[in-house]
This record gives C-alpha cells, structure tokens and sequence, in this order.
C-alpha cells in the first residue's frame, strides 16, 4: 500500500514540477494538441462514414427484413465506434510521445537534472532518428499487447453484472499500467533500458506503477484533460523511473534554493 500512495505523489510532484517551469510545460503541450487534432478528426471521420463501411462489409445483411438489418448494422457501427474510441484512449500517450519525442526527451533530461544530487542527466548517445525508430518500434509492440487487452475487456463487458462493474475497474488498472509504461519509456530509454526489461521492471513494483498509472487513466478518459496532463505526467514519470532504478534523487524545490544561494551575490 506505500508503494500506492508513493506512486500518485509522483504523478502530484510530476505536476507541481512543470508548475514551476512555464516554458518546458508550454512546450510540453504542443504535441498532445496535434494528436488530440489528429484523433478528434479520425472520430469524426468514422462518425460520419462508419455506417457506409457497414453496409460494405455486411452485403449477407442486404435481404433481411426489416427492421432486422438496420439493427444489426447499427448494433455493429455502435461496437466499431467504440472499439474506435477505447483504442484513442489507450494509443493517444503512445502517439503523443512519438509525436512529442524531442520535447518530451528535453523536459526529462530538464526534470533529471533538476532532482539529481550532482546537476547531471544520463544521455542517449544516439542520433535522434534513431531514437524516434526505436520509440516507435517499442511503442507498436506496447499498444499491440494493450490492443489485445481492449478488445478482451470489450468482449467481457457484455458479461451481465460483472461486465459493468467489475471489468471496467480492471480496465483501469490495465490502461494505467500501459500509460506509465510509456511515459517511464521516455526516460528509462536513455539509460538504454530495453522494453522486455522495462516491463520487468515495471511488473516488480506493480502497486508502485498503479497508484501513478490508475488515476491517470481515469483523467485520460477525457483526452482534452490528457492534453494539459501530459507535461507533468512525463515529469512525473521521470521522478518514478529514478526510483525505479535505484538513483538517487533530491527535492527539485531544494535543489532550486540552493542554486539560487549559489547565484545569489
């Protein structure tokens, strides 16, 4: 239960940390509004078309009577709708950090910097397209997994009871444990942690990733929030990697007094 309760102070310090640095959170908000741009305009797409993609991959449907035809092929544009949109929450911090690598990449190293005892950040020794091959790459493999959870938990809702109730919570615990893998990726990358070791890692100290990951999750239901959210849950997820690790890490707010006593004539 410690491990718990560290974890959501990770994602509150995470917060309160790009609260104090204006620019990186300024910056840190662009990519997640290009992605919210991208996905709102796929939702539409399919809102608007879906029912024609119905009616195209359902010609056996074309001689039923009605109204048993419109029923089904409205029961199925409803189900691939929603499919549509479990898969925007789950996939939208995957494609907002791919989207967002170098400024992400920059406010981890800033974050890194800041908590560490001696001013310094680990760095990738890497050129830039290939940390963007590798992010992507890791990233499908995290989403094909967290696909097939989606579409087991989809499955399950159906259950009478246990679907409405039970499933959903798990579905949060699922979709936080994937969120914190993917923003911990942003800064266990540069210490060239590899994504099996990751989720290794992550599985140790599962209490740990779901007291960050969970409430995170259930802001991320709302991906207009995940877009203000996402600076300070990269910074956060920085704090937690370090711990994760084993490195040591001070207060960022002390670390900032002293080099003000340091500046100070």
């Amino acid at each position: 239960m410690r491990d718990l309760g560290a974890g959501f102070r990770y994602l509150l310090k995470g917060q309160k940390w790009v609260g104090r640095h204006g620019r990186q959170y300024g910056f840190g908000l662009l990519p997640g509004l290009i992605t919210l741009v991208l996905y709102a305009g796929a939702l539409v797409a399919l809102a608007l078309w879906g029912s024609g993609l119905i009616d195209w991959a359902t010609p056996f449907a074309d001689d039923w009577a009605d109204p048993w035809a419109g029923l089904f092929r409205g029961f199925l544009t409803a189900v691939l709708f929603a499919l549509a949109l479990l898969l925007c929450v789950l996939t939208f911090t995957a494609m907002t950090l791919l989207v967002g690598q170098p400024f992400y990449e920059s406010l981890s190293e800033r974050v890194d910097r800041d908590v560490s005892p001696d001013g310094t950040a680990p760095e990738s020794d890497l050129p830039l397209w290939r940390e963007l091959w590798i992010s992507a790459r890791d990233s499908l493999r995290i989403v094909a997994r967290a696909a097939v959870w989606a579409v087991m938990l989809f499955a399950l809702g159906f259950v009478p009871v246990a679907g409405q109730t039970v499933v959903p919570v798990i579905g949060l615990f699922v979709t936080g444990f994937f969120l914190t893998e993917e923003l911990t990726a942003v800064a266990l990358q540069r210490r060239g942690v590899e994504v099996r070791e990751r989720l290794a890692l992550l599985r140790s100290r599962k209490t740990l990733v779901w007291g960050f990951g969970t409430p995170l999750a259930l802001a991320f239901l709302v991906p207009f929030v995940a877009v203000f959210l996402m600076p300070g849950a990269v910074a956060g997820a920085t704090l937690m990697a370090r711990d994760l690790t084993g490195e040591e890490t001070e207060d960022g707010d002390g670390a900032a007094k002293r080099q003000e006593d340091v500046n100070a004539p």
